[in-house]
């Protein structure tokens, strides 16, 4: 779905939640793969068992970048990832664990360009016990309303 949604619309404290998904044994292999990462404590079940978790544990990197993906439903024309602050992996995630995303709008500030401005998203990951297990904060550059025309006593955005 591709929307609209302008710096002024954003209001903060409001939130949206993704639906679950559940991190496989081939994502895990996929993402090793992809980023060369094959530490034992993702692809080592025997040595696993000998460590505090005692099975394998999804990369903190798969992680967030699932979580990230689950948070895309809407294509916002006029806003773009400016960048992600502040990330931590609270929790380990296991293989068979399902997560699911809460994004809340933290904070709203003006950009050096007066048609500007940034959104910042407090990203939150849980698994499904409702444990936190990741966090980070998303950084949008957003476009601003630029003018408004008044037409039959409502506002009308015009770029």
């Amino acid at each position: 779905m591709i929307a609209k949604k302008y710096f002024e619309e954003f209001e903060i404290g409001q939130s949206r939640k993704t639906l679950g998904r559940t991190i496989t044994e081939t994502d895990i292999v996929i993402h090793a793969g992809q980023t060369g990462d094959f530490f034992p404590h993702h692809m080592d079940a025997e040595w696993c068992a000998t460590q505090p978790f005692k099975k394998r544990i999804a990369h903190g990197t798969l992680v967030f970048s699932i979580a990230v993906g689950m948070t895309a439903s809407v294509i916002n024309e006029v806003a773009m990832t400016y960048g992600y602050e502040h990330l931590r992996f609270i929790k380990p995630v296991f293989i068979g664990d399902t997560i699911h995303v809460t994004v809340s709008i933290k904070n709203k500030t003006d950009y050096k360009k007066p048609e500007l401005g940034l959104v910042t998203e407090l990203v939150e990951t849980f698994n499904q016990h409702d444990d936190l297990v990741m966090c980070c904060e998303h950084i949008l550059l957003t476009q601003k309303n630029l003018l408004k025309v008044h037409n039959s006593g409502q506002d009308k955005v015009v770029m």
